[in-house]
Order: C-alpha cells, then structure tokens, then sequence
C-alpha cells in the first residue's frame, strides 16, 4: 500500500509589494490580496497555518498581525517606508530576503514546510528562501510583464526588461507554477518555456456568503439611487490596463444612440488610483467632461465587500474591459450577485465569463461594440433577465472551498517524496 501523501503545517506565503491587509481596488491592491487572503484563511480552518510576509510601509508597523486564527502577516523593513513604485521594489529585495530568513530561523528547524510566492517579486524573494530552508516553492505569477506588454492600452508604459528577465529565471527555478486558467498555461508555457508537468490549473475562487443574489431595488436604495437607474457599473484600480475610459467612452456613444436614457443612466466606477493612474488623477473626470457625460458619471473609493456586493446587485450590468487579466474576480463577484457580466475577451475573463449564458464577451477594445451591447442589455431586458438569472450558477462553480482544495493537492505532491520503483522480481 502507497504511502499517505503528506500535509504541510506551515506555509510561508510572500506578497511583497502589497500586503493583504491593504483594501483592494486601491494602490497595487486588487484581486490578489482578495486570493491571499481567502486562501489563508480556508487554509488554517483546515489546520494548514499561514505567515504572510510582506513589505513594511510604515515605522510603526507590529511586526505581526494576526489577520485571522491560525494566519499571521509578518512585515518585513526593505527599502524607505511609504509606497513605492513596484518596478523599484527590486532595488530592496535583498533585505526582505534577509527578514524573511530571520523571523524562519526565530522557529524550530523545518518551520516550513513550503513557499508560495504571489506576483514576480516575491518569487524571486521565495526561491532563496526556500532553497536556503530545502522546502519546495510553489509560485503563482498572476500577471505577466509578456504578456502585458502584448497588450499594452495606448498611454500605457511596457513593463521592464528587468521583469521579464525575472520572470523568465523564476519560471525556470520554481517546483510548481499555479496558473488561474488554461489560458495562462499556455503563456507560460509558450512566453516562458514552462514545463507541462510544471504547471497546475487552479481558478480562483468567490466568498459566496458575501457575494449572493439580492433585490436590485433595494440595493439601489442602499447606494442612494432611484428606483429606475440604470447603473452600468466598473470596478477595479483606476489605470489605463483596466480600461475604465471604454465605459465611459462607450457611455457617451450609447447616450448619442438613445438620448432619452440620459435621465436614469449611471456610470458609476468604484476603485482607486494605481500604477500609471497615479500619474493622471483627473484622467476620467476630464475624459466624462470632454464627452458631454459627466452628468452620468459618478466615481466612489473602494468599498467594504459587503457594500461593493451592493453595487453589483443595483447593477444593471458590470463591465470589465480590461487589455489583460489573469482571472478576472470582479466578473466572478458580480455574477454571483446575479448581475451579467460586459468584459473583453482576454486572459482569464473566457474562464470567468461565460459567454452568452453568463455575460457578453466582446473583442477588442471599441467603445462602440460596448455600447452596443449596453444597448441591449438596456432595451432588452428579457435577455438580460435571462443572464442574470445564470450568471450565479456558473459563479457557484468557482467557489473558494475547491480552489483550497486544489491547493492542498499541490502543496501535498510537492512535500512528499517521489514514490520509489518496485524493486525487480529475483
């Protein structure tokens, strides 16, 4: 009889850049922090405990937080405090290396039992630590500077060569790479060379406690609108990959096709600047009064995810016009609130989104195709009814307990020894 596979007690989880107690949709904060987090979480519950190292940004930081039983968040000093830009985080890997390797050797020896690595930097950060403790790393990229710079948004800037250089090295020495669709496996295999055997295709998941089907009435009433708007809503970090200007470039075409929805149309975009965003604050206010639309348009901050529920469910539609997306949680979140779904068909948004039954992929990034789709949604909304009433099944199939699941399967290969050959018969 085969050995039992083994289970790992302690995890060692790197997010460098961002921490997982920062709120998402702001700064560098999105849908990784959101996966960090709720894959701690369910860990523990299953008796898997979970450091979480990340960057200190401010003196007075403690140097542990609990965030959840069974879950710690350990800041690391690397480099002044504040934010920083991310394509400079890796002038100051080498003190976080050197934290990390401390607050291990505070432990007993084989403290852990793995590294997960989230995001390129803290790949490269995890792969010391983990060859330094003889314990498998296991790395999800989540995005990929190859594949963004394919697809860059006009006013964009490339990722640097230094990250692809990084990518490329961390491809190559990670144990496992957890890629969230077959989509992304094929462009680490095809941008990176990563081997198949290499690669396990894990989505991620939904809090379907939090985010559920509700009355679209009375969500409107909670995020103070009236009764007949029609809210085509954007959520996420406010920066040109996200391609918040399509919606509202799309809003100002479709209030040209049918002037008589100015009345109840709301554009409304709830996120925070990030990357290139901080460098033009006023680009979507400026961009809505250009076109005539800034009456309609109505920008929040990150919101509490029991309010951010709010705002898919009084949604007519949430649109997700992103130039890339390794998964796409927010089309995850708004359909298991019941609203379809309007995204681009790149990256992961073909796994999140399914086309026709769920929500509406469109290709490419014309404004005038959303609009279009606006449109019907709008005009039509038996269709749209009829989305919405499956958009929460095929958001029920991505739910967090499977993607944890998933997870132990890959931590508990990568721990265990290979199996040993039969010996031949004598």
């Amino acid at each position: 009889m085969g050995e039992q596979a083994a289970v790992p007690s302690r995890v060692a989880t790197v997010s460098l850049h961002t921490s997982p107690l920062d709120q998402p949709g702001t700064g560098d904060a999105g849908g990784m922090n959101v996966y960090v987090v709720e894959v701690a979480r369910r860990m523990a519950e299953r008796g898997v405990a979970v450091d979480v190292f990340t960057r200190a940004t401010e003196r007075d930081m403690p140097p542990v937080v609990e965030l959840a039983p069974g879950v710690n968040v350990r800041h690391i000093p690397a480099g002044p405090y504040g934010r920083l830009d991310k394509n400079t985080l890796a002038e100051h890997l080498c003190p976080f290396i050197f934290g990390l390797l401390r607050a291990e050797a505070q432990g007993d020896p084989g403290h852990y039992d793995l590294v997960h690595g989230h995001y390129w930097l803290s790949g490269r950060a995890g792969v010391v630590a983990a060859r330094r403790w003889g314990v498998p790393m296991v790395q999800s990229m989540h995005t990929m500077a190859r594949v963004k710079n394919a697809a860059l948004a006009e006013g964009d800037v490339p990722e640097p060569e230094m990250r692809v250089r990084g990518e490329d090295q961390l491809v190559h020495q990670a144990d496992r790479l957890i890629a969230n669709t077959e989509d992304e496996a094929r462009q680490l295999r095809e941008h990176y060379g990563a081997r198949d055997g290499q690669i396990s295709v894990i989505p991620p998941g939904v809090d379907l406690e939090v985010f559920s089907p509700g009355s679209r009435r009375d969500a409107l009433t909670r995020i103070g609108l009236p009764q007949d708007t029609e809210l085509l809503l954007f959520v996420g970090r406010v920066q040109r990959l996200k391609a918040p200007d399509v919606l509202i470039r799309a809003a100002a075409d479709l209030l040209r096709r049918d002037p008589s929805l100015r009345s109840r149309l709301v554009v409304g975009v709830v996120g925070g600047l990030s990357g290139g965003g901080m460098r033009e604050p006023r680009m979507l206010t400026d961009l809505a009064r250009s076109l005539g639309v800034a009456d309609v348009v109505r920008i929040e901050p990150p919101q509490s995810r029991e309010r951010l529920a709010d705002h898919y469910r009084a949604a007519a539609v949430t649109v997700v016009p992103s130039y890339s997306e390794s998964f796409g949680l927010v089309a995850v979140e708004s359909q298991a609130c019941g609203t379809p779904v309007l995204a681009a068909r790149v990256g992961g948004l073909t796994t999140a989104v399914a086309d026709g039954v769920s929500g509406v992929l469109v290709d490419g990034h014309d404004p005038a195709d959303y609009a279009a789709q606006l449109h019907r949604m709008i005009s039509e909304p038996a269709w749209r009814a009829k989305l919405a009433l499956a958009a929460p099944e095929h958001a029920a199939t991505l739910g967090w307990s499977r993607t944890v699941d998933e997870l132990l399967d890959v931590y508990s290969a990568s721990i265990s020894p290979p199996a040993l050959p039969l010996a031949a018969n004598r």
